[in-house]
């Protein structure tokens, strides 16, 4: 995949799979620290022990459509490439955490791609599922909660067409915002 958006798509719709009615996002960029990390933290059906060790074999795959399973392994790939990593903890009943970190500065790092219409496709394509999304960027934060953004919308669908401009244009702006400002 050619960018970290891409990634969190693919591990998320793994999440929404999985049932979780709740999905955690977060990108915590740290220039000075030289890491950008990837948290996706769901409260889906989880995994064994086994297969979730196995999951990131791009020949192991739980599901009967097709015989191998490339996104977590090319997550990892990608990560350490960077000299990063990626872990992923995991418990039957509670659900799935998967921590991928890049080293940022290194060459092969990914750029983080469209981030807001990964989110907004996320969202709309699922409005009866919650998400977080926390985007740090140095010391500032912003974060998006679809319990909260659904309350505020009184009753309209997240996923009405006019909602759904305002969402990614919410979302590239405050995106946009932290790291332009936040720069120095």
């Amino acid at each position: 995949m050619k960018d970290i958006a891409l990634h969190i798509l693919d591990v998320a719709n793994n999440s929404v799979s999985a049932k979780s009615l709740l999905t955690e996002i977060t990108i915590d960029e740290q220039p000075e620290a030289n890491t950008l990390t990837v948290t996706i933290k769901d409260n889906g059906r989880g995994m064994s022990e086994e297969i979730a060790k196995r999951i990131v074999d791009p020949f192991y795959t739980t599901r009967t459509t097709r015989k191998v399973g490339l996104g977590i392994p090319l997550f990892k790939q990608n990560a350490e490439k960077t000299g990063g990593y990626l872990t992923i903890e995991s418990k039957e009943g509670v659900g799935t955490t998967v921590v991928a970190m890049f080293v940022y500065d290194n060459i092969d790092r990914p750029p983080v791609g469209d981030i807001a219409g990964v989110m907004t496709i996320l969202i709309t394509g699922n409005p009866e599922i919650d998400f977080i999304y926390t985007h740090v960027f140095k010391e500032k934060t912003i974060t998006f909660d679809t319990r909260e953004i659904k309350e505020a919308l009184e009753g309209t669908p997240i996923n009405n067409p006019q909602i759904v401009k305002y969402l990614r244009e919410m979302f590239e702006e405050n995106i946009h915002d932290i790291i332009n400002n936040n720069s120095n």
